[in-house]
């Protein structure tokens, strides 16, 4: 396979793009290295990759590109994210990075031999839905950048629905591991305890997430690219959840030592639940999570432990 892997030294494109590489495919990575978080973290993650004779990287901004490269499958994983900081004027970044973006390289591939078009989408496109969530529910966003990433997703079924392009979206739910974005959860609550540092809990903590491990997500990439399914939307999720006052706990206790936590205000656009049903997902992917979230914790604190 020829890959091309966009936002490829972001947190899962540059674990995405280690496994790719390890299976002996070739992978091209787009990389703008936005100032969401340094570029420092992110030249760490694709260090690796640098090194291999089957990588190469073009340093561009997606929306300025003309041209993409002629590859067989595209894994789209460059977006602005992050649900706090989707409100108000910063809502024109969201269009551009996540829409705008997604539109230019579907456009660019419509006409174009290519086996799969994999786009990254995201839980925040339910809102506060029933639970579990099912693929077939009504998805009504609670956030601008769940509405950022709904629109997106759209783009990729209405490009399968009258191009034929054969594009498979996956929804992941709250995505942990190596390499995780500095602004998340579970990066800043381990790097807290591991120093002794206060943790601010959003609302009073009871809120439940379904935590899923980047490796599960890197295969729920690979799988959907080699399968025959087009035109879906698939939950990529553990299936389980955790409060986020016993998320903390847990850390707390894999680390050895206690969270300071003080707690803050409920932030807007955030979902107070998730949980996914995954059964579509392991009928037509053959995918299901493998690393729970006891597992995955520890391989997190043994990975943070070593960069404190």
């Amino acid at each position: 396979m020829r890959a091309l892997v966009t936002g490829c030294a972001g947190f899962i494109g540059s674990n995405l793009t280690d496994r790719l590489l390890a299976e002996g495919h070739e992978v091209i990575g787009i990389e703008r290295f936005s100032s969401y978080y340094s570029r420092e973290l992110k030249e760490r993650n694709i260090a690796a990759a640098r090194e291999s004779p089957d990588f190469s990287m073009l340093e561009d901004d997606i929306v300025d590109m003309e041209e993409f490269p002629d590859v067989d499958a595209v894994f789209h994983l460059s977006a602005q994210a992050g649900v706090r900081a989707s409100w108000g004027k910063s809502f024109d970044t969201y269009i551009r990075d996540n829409i705008l973006a997604t539109q230019r390289l579907l456009e660019f591939y419509k006409d174009r031999e290519l086996k799969k078009f994999v786009y990254s989408s995201t839980s925040s496109v339910y809102g506060d839905a029933e639970l579990p969530v099912r693929e077939d529910r009504l998805v009504r966003p609670i956030s601008p950048y769940g509405v950022s990433k709904l629109a997106a997703e759209n783009l990729c079924y209405l490009y399968w629905k009258n191009h034929g392009l054969p594009t498979v979206s996956l929804r992941y739910f709250t995505v942990y591991g190596p390499r995780q974005r500095p602004d998340m959860g579970i990066n800043r609550f381990t790097n807290a305890i591991l120093k002794g540092e206060k943790i601010t809990i959003f609302g009073d903590g009871e809120q439940t997430r379904d935590f899923t491990y980047v490796d599960d997500v890197v295969r729920a990439n690979y799988l959907a690219a080699t399968s025959d399914v087009s035109g879906e939307s698939f939950n990529i999720a553990a299936g389980s959840s955790i409060s986020v006052n016993d998320l903390i706990s847990l850390i707390a206790d894999t680390v050895g030592k206690p969270a300071i936590v003080e707690h803050s205000g409920k932030e807007k656009g955030d979902a107070a639940h998730t949980l996914a049903d995954t059964s579509k997902a392991k009928e037509l992917l053959g995918w299901e999570a493998e690393v729970d979230i006891r597992e995955g914790i520890a391989r997190c604190v043994d990975w943070f432990s070593q960069r404190v």
